[in-house]
């Protein structure tokens, strides 16, 4: 189908105008990011790298962030191989019950952590687990793999029954045909999956402010807003903390950006 001069000038112009909206408040945090922190700073000019080093320093980011960092490696790392497998299990097997088991799963994606974070801290401390590692990482775990399991139960469900009758053929069993087969094809879908894990696990508030009380296992996001409440008029110290919160997980989408808007165009065309 053929279009219109006007028509593509249109596009243009809608894509334009709608980056801009979303590029606007990016800017401008960055912008005030590299600016003078305050007055004696904007004598010496206005460009401040040096804005980030000190907000390094002074909100103790290398801590929070190392948290983050193991968090997000242990959630991502445990739910992904979860969600592997109970997709592989709901999207390519029959067995009884499976209806009800797999809505039970989608109750992780439906009842909201506000819901559940109450009698889920007392839970964990009976068991001794608070301010550890494990406290906060558990619950995400469990959130990751209810929304994995419906991701990749609809990637396997979208492949071809030939494909694994051919595998049986030749003698695959059901492991060889996930391990050798499947998780190659569905790179996209995985990919696609890792990022979202990621982003939501180091974005994750709530869950780190309440399992951790005592803030030996704060994350990035807690630090920042404990960060916020020490410069409230630092604003420029205050985007330069944002923009080192929010740097890992812009950097991890531009690497899988290719795999990413991959996995979600073919979550779009298939049922």
């Amino acid at each position: 189908m053929r279009v219109s001069g006007t028509e593509r000038t249109l596009n243009y112009a809608i894509l334009i105008g709608f980056s801009l909206i979303v590029l606007t408040p990016v800017l401008s945090i960055l912008a005030t990011a590299f600016g003078p922190a305050d007055a004696a700073a904007a004598r010496n000019g206005a460009f401040h790298p040096s804005n980030f080093a000190t907000a390094w320093v002074e909100g103790r980011f290398g801590q929070y962030m190392g948290t983050s960092v193991m968090v997000a490696l242990v959630v991502v790392s445990l739910a992904v191989v979860l969600s592997i497998l109970s997709g592989y299990a709901f999207g390519t097997m029959s067995f009884r019950g499976e209806q009800a088991l797999f809505y039970l799963f989608l109750l992780g994606i439906m009842v909201p952590s506000e819901a559940i974070i109450v009698p889920l801290f007392f839970d964990l401390r009976t068991f001794g687990l608070t301010d550890t590692l494990w406290a906060v990482a558990l619950p995400q775990v469990a959130q990751s793999v209810a929304f994995g399991t419906y991701w990749m139960r609809a990637y396997f469900k979208s492949v071809s029954p030939s494909i694994m009758d051919a595998a049986r053929v030749d003698g695959a069993s059901k492991a060889r045909i996930l391990v050798s087969i499947l998780v190659p094809m569905g790179r996209p879908a995985i990919t696609t999956m890792v990022v979202l894990m990621f982003m939501w696990t180091w974005n994750e508030f709530l869950i780190p402010l309440v399992m951790s009380p005592s803030g030996a296992f704060r994350t990035a996001p807690l630090g920042l807003a404990f960060f916020q409440g020490q410069y409230t008029q630092g604003t420029a110290l205050l985007a330069a903390a944002a923009v080192l919160v929010a740097l890992p997980v812009v950097l991890l989408y531009f690497l899988m950006q290719r795999h990413f808007i991959k996995g979600m165009l073919e979550g779009a065309v298939k049922e």
